[in-house]
C-alpha cells in the first residue's frame, strides 16, 4: 500500500482521498445512458477490483450506500481479506430507517451519515424534528454521526442550533437549489441538475467555518471539471487549499475510462497539505 495523506477521524486514520460509491450504484448525475454504462461496467467483480486498487494506491476508506447490494459486496470484500474502512450513507429507498441502520452495523462503518438529498428536502420543508430524530437513531449506534447536505445553510443551521452531529458530508455544488429526489429512490436519472461554479467557494467557506470534520464531494462536478488532466488536478488543488487538515475529499472514479484511482491518488499526494 502506498502512503497517502491521512486525517484522524474519531480514532481512525482515514485517507484524505476517499473512494466514492456513486459510480458503483450507477448514479452519474449526468444522464440515464451514463447511469447504465456505470451499471454495466461495475459488476460485483469490477467493484471489488476497484476497492482493491484503491487500497493498493493508499486509499484506505470508501463511501458507499448502505443498500443490500453494497452490503453484500462489503461482506465479500471482508471475506476475501480486502475490507477497507467505510463511511455509510443511509439508503432512503428502504422502508425502515431504523432497520437500515441495524443492517449496516454488521459491517462496522467508521461513521454513518444521513442521506444528503433527504436532509435537504426535509430542511426545505421545515421538518427539522424529523432530521434530528434520525440523528438520534444514528447516535445510539455509538458511531460518529454525520449529516449529508448540498446546502451550506443546512450546516450553518445545524451549528447554530447545536445539532448532535460529529461530521458533515458536504457537496460543493448546491444541487438542492432546485427540488430533487435521489435517483436511487425514483429510478430516474438525476439529469439537468444545477451545477453552478459560483456555489463552490460558498461551501468551502462554510466547511472552513466549522471545527468538525467535513467530507467534501462533487469536487470534480461529476465529470464537469474533467476536460483534461490539468483541470482535474486544478480541482483537487482547489479543494485541498480550501478544506481543513482534518477534512477529506470523496470522489467517485470510473475505472472503465482509465486508472482514475491511481491518477487521483497521485494528485492528492502532490497537492494535499
Amino acid at each position: 500500500m502506498q502512503n497517502m495523506p491521512a486525517a484522524d477521524f474519531y480514532g481512525h486514520k482515514i485517507s484524505r482521498l476517499i473512494l466514492g460509491g456513486n459510480p458503483f450504484s450507477g448514479n452519474s448525475h449526468i444522464s440515464r445512458s451514463m447511469d447504465e454504462e456505470m451499471e454495466d461496467y461495475y459488476t460485483a467483480e469490477n467493484i471489488k477490483k476497484a476497492v482493491v486498487r484503491a487500497l493498493e494506491c493508499g486509499i484506505n476508506t470508501i463511501q458507499v450506500r448502505a443498500d443490500r447490494h453494497m452490503m453484500r459486496l462489503l461482506r465479500e470484500l471482508r471475506n476475501e481479506g480486502h475490507m477497507p474502512m467505510w463511511v455509510a450513507q443511509t439508503a432512503p429507498e428502504l422502508l425502515s430507517f431504523e432497520g437500515n441502520i441495524r443492517q449496516l452495523m454488521a459491517y462496522d462503518p467508521v461513521g454513518i451519515y444521513h442521506h444528503g438529498s433527504v436532509t435537504d428536502s426535509l430542511f426545505k420543508e421545515g421538518r427539522y424534528d424529523v432530521i434530528r430524530s434520525r440523528l438520534d437513531v444514528l447516535r445510539k449506534t455509538g458511531k460518529p454521526v454525520g449529516l449529508g447536505t448540498h446546502m451550506p445553510q443546512v450546516i450553518v443551521h445545524a451549528e447554530e442550533r447545536n445539532w448532535d452531529v460529529d461530521f458533515y458530508m458536504a457537496c460543493v455544488y448546491n444541487l438542492s437549489a432546485a427540488d430533487r429526489v435521489s435517483s436511487a429512490v425514483t429510478g430516474i436519472a438525476n439529469a439537468g441538475e444545477p451545477f453552478f461554479e459560483s456555489d463552490i467557494p460558498i461551501m468551502y467557506e462554510t466547511v472552513r467555518s466549522v471545527s468538525k470534520p467535513c467530507l467534501v464531494f462533487k469536487i470534480l462536478g461529476a465529470t464537469r471539471r474533467c476536460a483534461s488532466y490539468e483541470s482535474v488536478r486544478s480541482a483537487f488543488a482547489e479543494a485541498f487549499a480550501n478544506i481543513k487538515p482534518g477534512d477529506a475529499a470523496v470522489v467517485g472514479m470510473f475505472q472503465r475510462d482509465g486508472d482514475q484511482i491511481k491518477m487521483n491518488a497521485d494528485i492528492v499526494r502532490e497537492v494535499a497539505r
